[in-house]
């Protein structure tokens, strides 16, 4: 009997392990991703590191929420106009909860081409 206690708790701390894994990897994922968009998106600066990571945060939170509520995920390859439009907001609205993120329209429009572009073509989950 206390074998299958102590297999159950081996299992939910590798469960808790395996999804702090996933929100990290995701995390730094949308790292690389912004800081590449950033620096072929004229129109679209990140300061510094500190920047990055808390728009990388802030993106990530914004997408969770958006999925959560709406079912719609703001992602705008391979999700039409729709996914577009709302990774173009996404970037834009980001630049109003991170010191050191700027952007404009017109940068969030071309931003959210390059943006799903680059994570097409980066690891991850799809």
């Amino acid at each position: 009997m206390s074998d299958n206690h102590a297999d159950e708790n081996a299992r939910g701390s590798q469960g808790t392990l395996g999804m702090i894994g996933q929100i990290i990897g995701r995390l730094v994922t949308a790292a690389i991703v912004l800081a590449i968009t950033a620096f072929f998106t004229p129109g679209f600066s990140i300061n510094n590191f500190w920047s990055l990571a808390l728009a990388a945060v802030v993106l990530t939170a914004i997408d969770y929420l958006i999925v959560k509520f709406t079912g719609l995920h703001a992602s705008s390859f391979g999700k039409g106009f729709v996914g577009f439009a709302l990774a173009a907001v996404v970037l834009y609205v980001t630049q109003y909860f991170v010191a050191g993120y700027t952007i404009s329209w017109i940068a969030a429009i071309i931003g959210a081409l390059i943006y799903g572009v680059v994570d097409y073509f980066i690891p991850g989950e799809q």
